[in-house]
């Protein structure tokens, strides 16, 4: 329950997608935010990480609080 997410795999030339909004960058941008669901990595744009903070801090562990 404590363990550190792995970093992200290199991905080469590919883009990144919002998984909420689908907005793409050619490299992951500082300002987005990272969620691992069900096992799968998924990124989130700064515009939708703000507009849906609640939901996003809804699914942390409560081991952080």
């Amino acid at each position: 329950m404590n363990e550190r997410t792995p970093p992200p795999e290199p991905r080469g030339k590919q883009s990144v997608v919002c998984s909420r909004c689908g907005k793409t960058a050619d490299k992951l941008p500082v300002t987005w935010t990272c969620s691992v669901e069900n096992g799968s990595r998924r990124y989130f744009c700064d515009d939708c990480a703000r507009a849906h903070l609640r939901a996003i801090e809804s699914r942390l562990d409560s081991a952080w609080w």
